[in-house]
């Protein structure tokens, strides 16, 4: 296996090309002789526990193991760092899809950089198909023919999460929100559940991005004698909100946090002291069955981490798209576009997913509750599984979106 290395034109975004043989396939037709995908992740930030090094790891697995050529030619994976910051993303997307002839993102981690990166996708007829950002926008307002959205979104983790502290008779909330497009989201989605299953919000409040201080959004979110106070933010926000709500004892005091998007390495981040009981919503975990434990047990051998979510669901989008060019004879978008939209998705991450008319990956969610320190039989071993949300109930019905796709 051939390794290049490259230097991205921003400071800290650090690019890495791999290119791997394998054995005779088909030939079709394909631009420049390679098909060439980029991720754009935070390396070094608030998201880079769950994007970061695992994604790239992540898709190299899937690389790996389609055989490290498509039609006959090389796979490239290149990757840059964007510091959460949508004209660095910009910037880098515009560079990959002029000058470097990359055919497809298949990751911009967090929702304003990649609504940044779809802006210039969409002038230059180019595929992004977007594991870890969550904003429910994606596929409504912003949605477009050749965009993807993978994992989750806000609308699920709303959901999933919301509806069944509701329905054990959590009906007052006030909301952390992160400030910027995707807290903004998640707490709506949150707020229309509440609303519909008879709640009230007491409030809100909103908090800097990568804030370390969360002190004073606590303290609002305590004095409003909310039953749940929801933390919509991500990452190492979330971490923090929770570590130092137990500071201001919080939940001794009759209240509860409930984590809007957590990720298995938050759980993990935190000690299942402090976070059991937590109820949450997920579109993996790594310990469901053979199948899911075997593809982990190698993701950890690579990482040293179990994967979370994302990860899982950057594996399944590269192989995903590696077979559509693949069934497309070309790395044509238009071509590569229909043959995703026909495929089922089939693989570790789901074995029930399909793309619909407005760009939504739809698969079954999962509700589970972060076991208690004496529960966990080993490391890693964090949640016991309470319901199944089926596909067809876990996403924005297509009766109420906005996509123009859908509403042209």
């Amino acid at each position: 296996m051939a390794v290049r290395w490259w230097a991205a034109a921003w400071p800290l975004a650090v690019v890495i090309g791999f290119i791997s043989g394998a054995g005779a396939a088909p030939v079709g037709r394909v631009s420049d002789d390679v098909v060439r995908i980029g991720l754009l992740l935070d390396m070094a930030s608030i998201y880079s526990d769950i994007t970061g090094t695992g994604s790239i790891t992540a898709a190299k697995m899937a690389i790996d193991d389609f055989g490290g050529k498509v039609l006959g030619r090389p796979i490239e994976l290149i990757f840059a760092d964007h510091q959460n910051k949508a004209d660095i993303a910009s910037v880098q997307a515009r560079e990959w899809f002029d000058r470097r002839a990359v055919d497809a993102i298949l990751d911009v981690a967090a929702s304003t950089t990649a609504l940044a990166v779809m802006d210039v996708a969409r002038s230059r007829n180019k595929i992004v198909v977007l594991a870890s950002p969550a904003s429910a926008t994606i596929t409504n307002e912003a949605c477009g023919p050749n965009f993807v959205h993978w994992t989750y979104d806000t609308y699920a983790m709303a959901h999933g999460t919301a509806d069944a502290l509701m329905k054990r008779g959590y009906d007052t909330w006030f909301f952390i929100t992160a400030d910027y497009v995707f807290g903004y989201t998640l707490e709506q989605n949150t707020r229309d559940v509440v609303a519909a299953n008879g709640g009230k919000v007491l409030g809100s409040v909103r908090a800097p991005l990568n804030t370390a201080d969360f002190s004073s959004f606590l303290l609002q979110a305590k004095a409003s004698k909310a039953k749940v106070i929801g933390l919509a933010n991500a990452g190492t926000d979330t971490i923090n909100a929770i570590k130092q709500a137990a500071e201001f004892s919080i939940t001794r005091g009759g209240q509860r946090l409930a984590g809007l998007l957590v990720f298995l390495n938050d759980v993990h981040s935190l000690g299942l002291a402090t976070a059991q009981g937590m109820v949450l919503t997920s579109a993996f975990y790594w310990d469901m069955n053979d199948e899911t434990r075997a593809w982990s047990q190698r993701f950890f051998k690579l990482t040293g981490k179990m994967p979370n979510m994302a990860q899982a669901g950057q594996y399944s989008a590269t192989m995903h798209y590696l077979k559509a060019v693949e069934a497309a004879g070309t790395d044509d978008t238009a071509a590569v576009m229909q043959k995703m939209r026909e495929l089922p998705i089939d693989d570790v991450f789901t074995h029930n997913g399909r793309i619909r008319e407005d760009g939504r990956m739809v698969h079954d969610m999962y509700l589970f509750e972060v076991k208690a320190p004496s529960e966990s039989r080993a490391p890693w071993d964090y949640y016991k599984l309470l319901a199944t949300i089926p596909a067809e109930n876990a996403f924005t019905p297509l009766a109420q979106s906005l996509c123009p796709l859908i509403r042209k």
